[in-house]
């Protein structure tokens, strides 16, 4: 596929799209024909629109990030002599303090991180008010152009996204809200793409507050390569492109 030049310019404890509640081997034939045809349809239409229908449109969705999240055996690999003996390393748990980050981005980087605070339930109506207070106000003052060339708006199936007292603000806004199939984390930029690398910025460090952990979110996400947003956006393509021809099944 050609790209061209892309311009670089609920409860607090519900089930995320990233988690993927059934094994991708078992993805029945109606669920891989929904993917096959959310990723046609979306290929028509940036065949169109090209990048002015992807420089349209803004992703969300939730993370947790731990004060305590061990680093991945590659982050923790050291060099050593071919007879030296491997250091015993003890497998550790993730910290029990967390701060759940409710993350918008585009193409040109992020544009929204909020932190929810401690304690708060993450449902329909918490979730509009973010929508309403905090988004919004967001993109009017980063992405002004946007709000007037019109909002493409993708998140995934969650209960809580797709709630009517959401629909109907995002109705209500003229954002025209992407289709998501379910059980698709490997279609969602957040899962394959921008949580991963934000939090390989922060495994392997402690956080002993939680403003501790907020500030270093902020900062993990400030150390992304700008770049990094348009191959988020290259990647997903390539592997709607994939979905598409593979007939609905998991891409890697």
């Amino acid at each position: 596929m050609i790209f061209g030049n892309i311009p670089t310019t609920f409860d607090a404890d519900r089930t995320f799209s990233g988690i993927c509640p059934i094994n991708p081997a078992q993805l029945e034939n109606e669920q891989k024909e929904s993917r096959v045809n959310f990723s046609r349809n979306f290929l028509r239409r940036f065949q169109t629109e090209q990048n002015d229908f992807l420089g349209r449109i803004i992703t969300g969705d939730e993370t947790w990030v731990y004060s305590w999240d061990p680093e991945t055996k590659r982050q923790s690999a050291e060099w050593r002599d071919f007879d030296e003996p491997r250091p015993e390393k003890v497998r550790r748990k993730q910290g029990a303090l967390k701060v759940m980050q409710m993350i918008f981005f585009d193409m040109n980087g992020v544009i929204l991180c909020w932190p929810v605070p401690i304690g708060t339930t993450i449902n329909a109506e918490y979730y509009k008010k973010v929508l309403q207070d905090k988004l919004r106000p967001a993109i009017r003052k980063k992405r002004p152009g946007l709000l007037e060339s019109g909002i493409l708006f993708h998140h995934d199936n969650a209960p809580v996204h797709t709630a009517r007292a959401v629909t109907d603000v995002l109705a209500g806004y003229k954002w025209e809200l992407l289709e998501h199939p379910r059980y698709s984390p490997d279609l969602a930029r957040c899962d394959f793409h921008l949580y991963p690398k934000m939090k390989e910025h922060l495994r392997g460090q402690r956080f002993e507050t939680e403003e501790d952990i907020i500030q270093a979110t902020k900062v993990a996400i400030k150390n992304l390569d700008k770049c990094s947003y348009v191959t988020a956006f290259k990647n997903w393509l390539q592997r709607i492109e994939k979905c598409a021809n593979n007939g609905g099944c998991y891409v890697e």
